[in-house]
């Protein structure tokens, strides 16, 4: 213990005296001379009167001991000591106090003591203030982090249920403002293997030339297994199986409307269907033809393989909403009700809902209340 506080001492004593004091077991006394911080760490002691061999022996130990202690040794050792060993300490103090010290070196030693004390009980406050800052930091950033997953969450959770943010899941539309090879919607789900089928939807567009292609429907081994298209300055065109159809269909003048179209494989009949009033019919279009399954349906553009190789010059440019595939002819009733909107029939094979519906390239979904004025007035 006494060596410890030597140590101490030699290093901080501010100018270089000759002090003796306490003394061990043996009675031996030792010595220390502090030299300023600039100057040479050996610790030179300075020649004493000698006063027994024994005195001697101790300033000699004593100058090997000043060597091997530096300054931040020290402080850290006596910050452990102090840190996690307060018995001892106090154990310390009783020591200084019941040595035979020089009173000016006692009141020194207690002084130096408690400075170093002072220090370390600050460092620890300072500690344990950023300590709590940390918590207090990593609470914040976990419950921004919970805030932003519990959003995504409900995002997650609203696009299954097929909300998304619209008043309801089929009042939306999609836009397809470019003539390009990019921009389309996809269908989530394919068809069955189809005997007829009634294909109705609303669009605006006032593209020219022609409106493009306003869906695809391709299966491997035939990507025009059902199309509609209007490209460049021909009619609109109904391909099934490849198989053509020129529809009375005037849709470029940048209004919304309702078409539907109606086809059964037997003797291959179809009719079309413009704002409730059916402006064309015909046969022989892939008669005894199933529609295939398992295929690819497109919103926008039209297929030259399954899935893709869109051509931009056959894009559809506008918007398109409400597109619904039932596997049987709807009767004209039905269609004229949803045409000037006294009635809503989802599809029975393709339903217009936003989860069910996927957009690509820059084409975007929004809100569309389908019936009120302004869809006939844009």
């Amino acid at each position: 213990m006494l060596h410890l506080l030597a140590g101490l001492i030699c290093i901080y004593a501010p100018t270089c005296v000759k002090v003796a004091y306490g003394q061990n077991e043996k009675g031996e006394r030792f010595l220390c001379t502090a030299v300023p911080i600039d100057k040479d760490t050996s610790c030179p002691v300075q020649s004493l009167p000698v006063q027994s061999a024994s005195v001697q022996e101790s300033i000699k130990n004593e100058k090997e001991t000043c060597i091997q202690k530096k300054l931040t040794e020290l402080q850290i050792t006596f910050s452990f000591f102090c840190l996690f060993n307060f018995s001892k300490q106090q154990q310390m103090r009783a020591n200084i106090s019941g040595a035979s010290f020089p009173n000016e070196l006692r009141n020194l030693l207690q002084r130096r003591l408690e400075d170093l004390e002072n220090q370390l009980l600050k460092k620890v406050s300072e500690l344990e203030e950023e300590k709590s800052q940390l918590y207090n930091e990593t609470v914040a950033h976990r419950q921004r982090t919970d805030s932003t997953l519990n959003s995504l969450m409900n995002r997650i959770s609203e696009l299954e249920k097929g909300g998304a943010g619209f008043k309801s899941p089929e009042n939306f539309k999609i836009s397809l403002p470019l003539r390009t090879n990019y921009l389309f919607g996809q269908v989530k789900k394919s068809l069955p293997e189809m005997y007829a089928f009634t294909i109705c939807m609303w669009l605006k567009s006032g593209s020219s030339p022609g409106i493009g292609t306003p869906f695809s429907y391709g299966v491997p081994g035939q990507a025009n297994e059902i199309v509609l298209i209007e490209w460049g300055h021909n009619p609109i065109e109904l391909l099934i199986n490849d198989k053509v159809a020129q529809l009375p269909l005037s849709l470029s003048d940048g209004r919304w409307h309702h078409i539907c179209i109606t086809w059964t494989t037997r003797d291959g009949l179809w009719e079309a269907y413009q704002d409730g009033q059916r402006l064309g019919s015909g046969e022989n279009l892939a008669p005894w033809h199933p529609i295939k399954q398992g295929g690819v349906l497109i919103l926008g553009q039209e297929q030259d393989v399954v899935g893709g190789r869109f051509d931009a010059t056959q894009a559809f440019v506008g918007e398109l909403s409400h597109f619904n595939i039932w596997d049987r002819v709807l009767r004209s009733t039905d269609i004229i009700a949803m045409s000037n909107c006294s009635s809503y029939m989802p599809g029975n094979v393709v339903a217009w809902t936003d989860s069910n519906i996927e957009v690509f390239g820059g084409a975007s979904k929004s809100p569309l209340e389908l019936c009120e004025d302004r869809l006939f007035d844009n």
